[in-house]
């Protein structure tokens, strides 16, 4: 039985190739991969073969936004995990670093990420993947939700970073599935308002059945507390930080611009923190949580979805399509 993958070999080039199944090592389960969401990163590498430093050498299956279930368990690892929907945490870190050992393990200078060159990423019907960060999904929910903890992740993480809590006036700028998610979780962490900002009508239309306040960024009046740029363009860094109330918060998410600028004299008169947000840390459990709740509609932020064979337009759809949000693709179709 072959193991048919999703293989970036050079920009434009992905190819579906068979690869073998691999085993479960010591201290892994082999997973039968349901749900893969596409991730910029991947549409990023998909037509750039690379990300910052991070350069393309060799053919790598792509995605790392997983679910599925446990077929089989390596050495060490309890054989009940058998049958058990897992969403993978697609960073397993060295765990003996300073980073790690301070509970930073998302800084691990070791971390060894899916679909991060040299290393293949989930894109494929079987995955040999650290039990540790193969996290049990609650029951009531599907793969493709379980899936959906990786970015839901990252919103709690830039939540935490920002210090949201009740009270607080939040402004997301970005409403794509990351500024989406960002905006239900500042939500559910109990601010009192949430705005969300983008340019694109069919984003801010799904926002707004959601019940959030979305606007144009023209259309942006008040204050917050806190800040979260989820769109990468600079110059919504700076008319977001000039948006924020005294010892407000601001946090960079959006991967997008690699310098932007910033008004120093707002910054230092109203005491202004600026916070980015790399990954992620302990936050799965409490993404799978809020999923299962109810508390993040990720169902709602998922537009479409693709077998493996169509895996090419599943990376070129953002582009092509403006009312398309999370794309997920499904390996086993």
């Amino acid at each position: 039985m072959a193991n048919r993958s999703a293989v970036l070999h050079a920009v434009n080039d992905l190819r579906i190739e068979e690869r073998p199944i691999p085993a479960a090592g010591t201290g892994q389960v082999l997973v039968r991969v349901a749900a893969v969401g596409v991730c910029g990163s991947d549409v990023h590498y998909f037509e750039h073969g690379r990300i910052g430093s991070h350069l393309m050498r060799s053919p790598m299956i792509l995605g790392h936004e997983s679910a599925g279930h446990v077929v089989d368990v390596g050495e060490g690892v309890d054989p009940a995990r058998i049958g058990q929907l897992v969403a993978l945490e697609p960073g397993v870190p060295d765990r003996t670093c300073s980073e790690c050992l301070a509970g930073r393990y998302n800084l691990c200078p070791n971390v060894v990420f899916l679909a991060t060159p040299p290393v293949d990423g989930s894109m494929s019907q079987f995955v040999a993947f650290d039990a540790s960060f193969a996290h049990v999904a609650p029951e009531g929910i599907t793969a493709e939700q379980a899936a959906m903890a990786e970015p839901v992740s990252v919103a709690v993480w830039a939540n935490r970073r920002g210090q949201v809590g009740p009270g607080d006036r939040v402004l997301v700028t970005g409403a794509g599935p990351i500024g989406n998610f960002v905006a239900q979780v500042a939500r559910s962490f109990g601010a009192s308002s949430v705005t969300i900002s983008d340019l694109n009508p069919y984003r801010l239309a799904v926002a707004r059945s959601m019940g959030f306040d979305a606007r144009l960024p023209g259309e942006i009046e008040g204050e917050f507390d806190v800040a979260i740029e989820c769109s990468g363009a600079a110059p919504v860094v700076l008319s977001s930080m000039r948006s924020l109330a005294r010892a407000g918060r601001m946090v960079l998410v959006g991967m997008g611009a690699d310098t932007a600028p910033i008004d120093v004299p707002v910054l230092q008169a109203r005491e202004l923190t600026v916070l980015g947000v790399f990954r992620y840390a302990n936050c799965y459990p409490i993404a799978l949580g809020l999923i299962s709740s109810r508390k993040v509609d990720v169902l709602g932020v998922i537009t479409h979805r693709f077998g493996l064979a169509e895996s090419v337009r599943a990376m070129t759809l953002a582009h092509d399509e403006p009312e398309s949000l999370k794309v997920v693709v499904e390996p086993q179709s």
